[in-house]
Order: C-alpha cells, then structure tokens, then sequence
C-alpha cells in the first residue's frame, strides 16, 4: 500500500479529477459541511496527506469566524471608526479562533505534495504535518474534538485498529467521521460503476500516471471494503455511539459518523 501512495502521490489530484469527473471536490465539501466546525476545533485528519480536507476545514472555519465578528460588531453600533477598525484588525489576526488540524499520513510523498499545495495556496496558520500509521497514532489520548479520514481507511491493514485508535485520541464528546468508496444500492448503477471501475480506471492509472498497476489495486481495494451496515457495526465496536451514515449518489461514497461519549 505505501509504494501505491508512494508512486501516485505526484498526480493524486489530477487521478481523482479524472477518476471521478470532479465530483470528488463536492464529496469532500459535504463532508466538512457535514462536520461543521466552529472556531477553537482541533481538528485530526488521517491519511489526508495531500490536504483537501485540511484546507476545507480551514476555509470553513474562517467564514463562521468572519460571520461571527461580523455580528459582533454589529452589536456594538456606539463604537467610533478607529475602535472597529481596531477591533476588526486584531480579530482578523486570529481568523481561526484558535482552531487547528493536524495531518497525519504515513506517507512522506504524500505529505511533501501537501505541504507545496499549502505552500502555493497561502495555508501556513493552524497547520501542522506529521508522519504516522493509523493503527499506532502518535498522539495523547483525548486531544482531538474531531477526526476524519477521507478516502483512507480501506488501505488500512487492520481496520478495528485504526477505529480503537480514533477512539483513543479523541476527547470525550469528540466526533469520528469518515469519507469512504461504499457498495452502491441500484443494481443498475451497480454494474455500470463495476464495468467504469475495473476497465477505465486503470486505463486512466496508465494514461495519465503511467502506473496500471496501483489503480488496479485501488479499484480492487474498493470492492474489498465492507458495506454500509458493517462498516457501521465496525464502527460500533470500537466504542462510539451514535453512528449513522449518509449515502452519496447511491452508495458510491458514504459518510459514517460517530461520537465518543
């Protein structure tokens, strides 16, 4: 799995513009809107090394925190023009309200493309990038208000491991969610994904990365991991509550929710 990170890592994002039509991006925009964080969340992203939800996050975040100041200083409507100006120049400084996100992957490519995405797009404040395994974080116990995993947990090897460790680091009333492929419920769009899936994808894989063989493995990896309803009970085990899924466009993608009581 790491030489399959290792060799897509450069053309990551091209891949999931073309594998998916760009469809990815509203996936990934749902799934932080699903989240919902508010100002002062610390934030664990699990292998999301090239950053696609640390970024959402961050965006996110800065617009409650604008709407926020923006009420704020509403409010305060005896205030001269050098005293909002004033106020609004050392609110803006923390536009994040203390929030932050972590990213973790273990994968260095992945990481390094994350971090000259960061770099290119102006994201410095509140981010930080560290090298680790799912199934063995190395974090505290209950240092995180929410964890997510996009796109990553069916290349986990021992999957129950990365939920226990979810579980372990996040604080008590923290939030798992996770962004995943899933098992598609019309029969129909069924075989026309399975016949998309294993004939055009790594025919993609080779046309636009030169590698067949890693997105054959994706592809395989998909239909390997569990269906809605298990990976829910899976995700019961671990120990949280309050889980539930979303389906996205039938089952294609699916995000599981949970929570840490």
């Amino acid at each position: 799995v790491y030489q399959v990170f290792e060799s897509v890592a450069k053309k990551y994002d091209v891949m999931n513009d073309s594998m998916t039509l760009g469809i990815h991006r509203v996936w990934k925009d749902i799934f932080v809107h699903k989240m919902n964080p508010s100002p002062g969340t610390i934030l664990l992203d699990v292998a999301g090394g090239t950053g696609d939800i640390a970024f959402r996050f961050i965006n996110y975040v800065r617009s409650v925190w604008e709407r926020q100041l923006q009420r704020r200083l509403r409010h305060h409507q005896n205030l001269s023009w050098p005293e909002i100006a004033k106020s609004y120049q050392e609110d803006k400084s923390n536009s994040l309200g203390d929030s932050q996100v972590v990213v973790c992957d273990i994968n260095k490519e992945m990481l390094k493309v994350g971090k000259q995405k960061a770099e290119h797009l102006g994201y410095s404040e509140g981010l930080s990038w560290v090298i680790g395994n799912a199934e063995e974080l190395p974090f505290d116990d209950d240092k995180f208000d929410v964890y997510t995993i996009a796109f990553g947990i069916r290349n986990v090897t021992r999957i129950d491991l990365a939920l226990q460790e979810a579980y372990r680091v996040l604080k008590p009333g923290g939030r798992f969610l996770c962004l995943e492929f899933s098992r598609v419920s019309n029969p129909l769009l069924s075989r026309l994904y399975d016949l998309y899936s294993f004939q055009v994808i790594p025919v993609l894989g080779e046309v636009i990365a030169g590698d067949w063989k890693s997105y054959q493995y994706l592809v395989e990896s998909i239909r390997r991991f569990p269906p809605q309803e298990e990976f829910k009970a899976m995700i019961e085990d671990a120990g949280f509550f309050k889980v539930d899924y979303q389906n996205l466009n039938s089952g294609i993608v699916a995000i599981h929710s949970g929570f840490k009581l």
